[in-house]
């Protein structure tokens, strides 16, 4: 059986031949000598250039001091140095203080250091990417149980991107100007709008109105106990968008997917709810296949409509941030993204070889790495969650931020914090019980009075936004019909025509 390839020995090259990774030693040694000559050649580098950006070990010890001296305000020089660097072993090996003196004679003007440091990282991005284009291969021949080849190359994509991520945080400052001008055209673009949403559309007028729609690059949350319907209202934003992107005569906005990662459901149980909610039919009904003629004839038209959606199910369990971030980059740049949906929080599971020392700080991890993804596409972040149990113990069932369920920082890292509640539902579960020691009159008076409440509070859905990082908090009234799962703007029955209450 052949031998197989190492990645430093292609298969055009001779056996034993073996090619060095790029590196130009002399381009340290002269970006070294211009720093030591003239303090400030270190401005222009120290934003992008690190010292394990060095090919040889010596020559990022020394910039390492460099850099340390200089941002301590000190002045760097070969005689600077001496203090610090005559007994470093690295030092010594290159021929000690001879070495840093030798250095001066390299030297390029400030104007070249930039350039000089901009090709030193280049050439460290090479031997990265020959690195990992090693690691790649010998993963693939080592293979583990408890990694699959799709496991590999999500992590291969991942690093990859760190990589080409890891030198572009070198936006500097912004000037005033620039920002205002921004800022501006912002303004601008929302007046030719004629009132129409800045963000995505939810398909809800009263919380598009509190919203102002869900803007690009938010991280969204919305929380609530078990069947207060959060998934419900996810997933009808979730179409709502869809349609939205597949009937937009915005160009920008023509086409994009939505991504929903459905960690608890399954894409077909997914697809079933979302059927039942357009078509009006109880999605038992649909599963046990208990239809009439025509119920099945609105349910072919509702997914006849459904399937023209932009909308895409990932339903993978246990996922990390950094499987979603990889995925939804790679939807990004294959046809376009506008809005990814994650149900729910907490069960997104830890990156591996992260380890916390406590569930709190592995929940801060992943709201961070939502956030960050949020702002590296530019596309808003709807992230449901649940909440502790410390509502039940109130009287007034009304979520607050404190109840997020390990919340460690999901309300510092959120742009938006909302909590679907349903009265309803708790109305429904306390029923009056007659006394021994009460009267028949007052039990009935207290019977009626949950009885009105029970009128006002049906099909009554409450979205409380409690934090707006860009707008107003408040609560907005939804209807929501239980049998459908389906949540529409609501209707005050005091502003109806007379003859249609």
């Amino acid at each position: 059986m052949p031998t197989p390839l190492r990645a430093t020995e292609p298969a055009d090259m001779a056996p034993g031949l073996l090619r060095t990774p790029p590196h130009n030693v002399e381009v340290e040694r002269a970006l070294l000598g211009a720093i030591l000559l003239n303090n400030r050649a270190y401005e222009k580098v120290q934003e992008f250039l690190a010292p394990d950006h060095f090919t040889e070990a010596v020559n990022g010890r020394i910039y390492a001091a460099l850099g340390k001296l200089i941002d301590q305000g000190h002045q760097a020089s070969a005689v600077t140095l001496k203090t610090y660097l005559e007994r470093d072993d690295l030092v010594i090996a290159a021929g000690g203080m001879k070495y840093l003196a030798s250095l001066s004679s390299n030297m390029v003007t400030v104007i070249n250091s930039a350039e000089y440091g901009k090709l030193i990282y280049d050439l460290h991005l090479r031997r990265e990417l020959i690195a990992l284009g090693e690691d790649m291969v010998n993963s693939a021949f080592d293979a583990q149980i408890d990694e699959t080849a799709q496991d590999q190359i999500e992590t291969s994509e991942q690093r990859l991107f760190d990589l080409a991520a890891s030198g572009a945080s070198e936006s500097g400052f912004k000037t005033f100007e620039k920002a205002l001008t921004d800022a501006v055209e912002l303004a601008t673009a929302a007046h030719r709008r004629d009132g129409a949403l800045a963000g995505v559309t939810t398909g809800l007028a009263d919380l598009d109105n509190k919203l102002g729609g869900l803007h690009p690059s938010d991280l969204l949350i919305l929380a609530g106990r078990p069947s207060m319907g959060k998934t419900a209202l996810a997933t009808a934003m979730a179409f709502n968008a869809a349609r939205y992107f597949r009937d937009t005569d915005r160009p920008e906005d023509q086409g994009k997917q939505v991504a929903f990662f459905s960690l608890e459901m399954s894409a077909e149980q997914l697809a079933t709810r979302i059927l039942a909610e357009r078509s009006r039919i109880n999605s038992h009904d649909i599963r046990t296949g208990k239809l009439s003629n025509d119920d099945f004839g609105r349910m072919v038209q509702a997914s006849t409509e459904l399937t023209e959606l932009p909308l895409v199910i990932d339903d993978t369990p246990a996922v990390t941030v950094s499987t979603i971030r990889t995925r939804s980059r790679r939807l990004a740049r294959q046809k376009g993204l506008g809005l990814i949906v994650i149900d729910y929080l907490q069960l997104i599971a830890p990156s591996r070889g992260e380890r916390a020392e406590n569930r709190v700080q592995e929940i801060s991890s992943i709201t961070r790495g939502l956030k960050a993804l949020a702002k590296d596409l530019n596309v808003p972040v709807l992230a449901l969650s649940q909440l502790s149990r410390a509502v039940e113990q109130r009287e007034d069932k009304r979520p607050q931020l404190s109840d997020l369920r390990e919340s460690g920082t999901i309300e510092q890292d959120s742009d938006v914090v909302m909590f679907v509640f349903r009265e309803q539902y708790y109305l429904e579960r306390s029923e009056p019980q007659p006394k021994p020691e009460e009267t028949n009159e007052h039990f009935n008076e207290r019977f009626t009075r949950w009885q009105e409440s029970c009128e006002r509070a049906h099909n009554v859905a409450e979205v409380h936004v409690a934090k707006q990082r860009h707008g107003p908090i408040g609560t907005v009234k939804l209807h929501f019909e239980a049998e459908y799962t389906h949540f529409s703007d609501h209707i005050d029955q005091s502003n109806l025509p007379e003859g249609m209450e």
